[in-house]
């Protein structure tokens, strides 16, 4: 089988480590090439001996900009145009789009072979989302949806769609807390590592993700009298003018929040990392705080390292977490929610330890890389049937 992976940046993000996950577990016999822009995602599948085809990125957003959707249509045509020669070159069998946007790169490429769709997001209700996805839904020949969740705003956009739910996986090995010396990596960590609690946000840095309500519990932590610490483990990778967020702006109303509340001390920022399954393992509880959440790549991650979890409970992560045995589900934006679920979990070290246990037994039994790279087998199979 010949399969052209297309992916419309070239920042690596949460659907990024997913493909690169699955890149690096496919049998011999998937030939693999990867259409992606400059970036670091172009750089980690070329370490990994993957050939690669470099296209032109976009950063657009599906609102309507008189000068930004212009430039946005122009780049998904070129880009199109650069997949259909790269479909040809590679002869492939099958062409995965890693993304809405690379779906819709895809949707206007002229390719005879058959169209998976991943569908990592849920877009809002608008004339935009709605084109997008019945576009989407017309061209591919499978869509794949990363949560029952997500899969229920594609159908609410696009009827029509031929959907199939594969949640994402994690790499057992890598994500192991038996090879991470935990005591070791809290050492390293300075005054942070010496704190009572040790919290944790693994996320680009943007509003929806909501770091904000975990630097609010945190303050309330703090002026109750709980020695907790929080680290703050991404970037703002999103930054052009046509992203959907200001995420310049987020991050500086955060170091504002952050000042304002006297927590500086509180708080580590520490930027994108390659060691995140040592600084998870550290942790005593992952937040995933985000207004909604397609999937929470995160959550399995944490669970995989024995880690219990507080997240919110909008979106993919409900599919993901049982109240009360891998961790809490809370309520978005609501920081004296988060602040007693942390309470819950820090102040019985029994139960947290228990909870951490159920999660790396969940991770095993549901959400391992090798069913994950079973599972799009599995519908690679059927699209080309």
């Amino acid at each position: 089988m010949r399969v052209l992976y297309v992916n419309h940046t070239g920042v690596v993000s949460g659907g990024e480590r997913s493909l690169l996950s699955l890149l690096g577990a496919l049998p011999d016999e998937v030939h693999t090439l990867v259409a992606c822009p400059r970036g670091g995602l172009h750089e980690a599948v070329e370490a990994m001996g993957v050939p690669t085809a470099t296209i032109t990125g976009t950063a657009g957003s599906l609102r309507l900009h008189p000068l930004h959707t212009p430039q946005a249509v122009g780049e998904l045509a070129a880009a199109a145009l650069q997949v259909s020669r790269a479909a040809r070159r590679h002869r492939a069998d099958l062409v995965h789009a890693n993304s809405i946007r690379a779906g819709i790169v895809t949707g206007l490429a002229r390719v005879s072979a058959a169209k998976v769709v991943h569908v990592r997001d849920c877009l809002p209700p608008s004339l935009v989302s709605t084109a997008t996805m019945r576009l989407i839904a017309a061209t591919a020949t499978t869509v794949v949806a990363n949560s029952d969740y997500t899969a229920s705003s594609v159908r609410a956009l696009a009827p029509n769609a031929s959907i199939e739910v594969v949640h994402n996986g994690v790499d057992l090995a890598r994500w192991d807390p038996e090879r991470i010396d935990r005591a070791r990596v809290r050492s390293a960590l300075g005054d942070a590592g010496r704190r009572g609690v040790l919290l944790g946000v693994v996320a680009q840095l943007s509003p929806w993700k909501g770091q904000d309500t975990a630097v609010e519990a945190l303050e309330l932590l703090c002026s109750a009298g709980v020695d907790a610490h929080l680290l703050l483990i991404g970037s703002a990778k999103f930054v052009a003018r046509a992203t959907r967020f200001d995420n310049e702006a987020y991050v500086a109303r955060l170091r504002a929040m952050i000042a304002a509340a006297g927590l500086r001390d509180r708080v580590s920022w520490l930027g994108e990392r390659d060691d995140v399954p040592e600084l998870i393992r550290a942790l005593d509880i992952l937040l995933l705080p985000s207004w909604e959440e397609p999937f929470g790549r995160a959550l399995i991650e944490a669970m995989a390292l024995g880690v219990p979890i507080v997240s919110t409970n909008v979106g993919g992560p409900v599919e993901i977490v049982e109240q009360g045995r891998e961790g809490f589900l809370v309520a978005p934006r609501e920081p004296a929610a988060w602040a007693e679920a942390i309470r819950r979990i820090a102040d019985k070290p029994e139960e947290a330890a228990e909870m951490g246990r159920a999660g790396r037994l969940k991770a095993q039994t549901q959400f391992s890389l090798d069913a994950h790279v079973a599972a799009m087998l599995a519908v690679y199979s059927r699209a080309l049937a």
